[in-house]
């Protein structure tokens, strides 16, 4: 049943609807580490000529290299940061948009069935937070482990693939039913949404791909909320 699910979404990631919610996710995440990478520079700039000033200036030099060379190195290492900051930024930007990716999936796919309710923006915006700052944590755990062969991978997989197939399962169900009800699906089909999230995990892991990863992962729980529930409301929405 994931796997249905999972090819069905990838084929609607490629479709126009999607196209336009990446590209405006995209917009605004370059925007966002723009104004990181201003700030950055700025701050080391500023640093740069603090130093200077504080310094006495019988050795030039020394102050000149400090400022070229700090100049340089922190541009790299915030170029290098920036680099490794679109995934998580462009996920929390994307979650913004995944009512909406939602709602067309529904649209589309299962015209016949009664609309899903959009979550709340302060719910949603609370999710997404909470996902994101989960992930960063997982992440962060499987670098610590790199050192261990093979057990940063799989601990990269299975906790990210229970982080993300529980959060995004969490927001498609609770479009047609309340929170409780969609815990309560999700803990019954707790190894389907697990696979889902797997896959979701697997997008993730490669690069350039992994921006579509909310977009996905939105699509694909959709398909799988509606195959579980057999494509009807089970319950009143919120």
């Amino acid at each position: 049943m994931p796997i249905v699910a999972a090819l069905r979404a990838f084929s609607d990631v490629f479709t126009p609807p999607f196209r336009s919610v990446l590209i405006r996710s995209l917009a605004i995440s370059v925007l966002v580490l723009a104004v990181i990478w201003a700030a950055g520079t700025r701050a080391v700039a500023a640093l740069a000529a603090w130093f200077a000033a504080t310094h006495p200036l019988d050795y030039p030099w020394y102050v000149d290299a400090f400022t070229t060379v700090s100049g340089f190195v922190s541009g790299v290492l915030i170029f290098i940061g920036l680099a490794y900051l679109v995934a998580p930024v462009s996920a929390i930007v994307a979650g913004f948009f995944l009512d909406d990716v939602a709602a067309t999936v529904e649209r589309t796919h299962y015209p016949a069935d009664p609309p899903g309710l959009p979550v709340p923006l302060w719910e949603s915006i609370g999710a997404t937070l909470k996902f994101t700052a989960l992930v960063v944590v997982v992440n962060l755990i499987a670098f610590l482990l790199l050192l261990v062969p093979g057990i940063n991978l799989i601990a990269f997989f299975v906790g990210n693939g229970y982080l993300l197939g529980r959060e995004y399962f969490q927001l498609a169900a609770g479009r047609l039913m309340p929170p409780s009800a969609a815990e309560q699906l999700r803990a019954r089909h707790a190894g389907s949404v697990f696979l889902g999230g797997l896959a979701m995990a697997g997008l993730l892991a490669v690069p350039v791909l992994n921006l579509v990863t909310p977009l996905f992962g939105i699509a694909l729980m959709v398909h799988l909320v509606k195959r579980l529930t057999g494509t009807r409301t089970l319950m009143p929405p919120r």
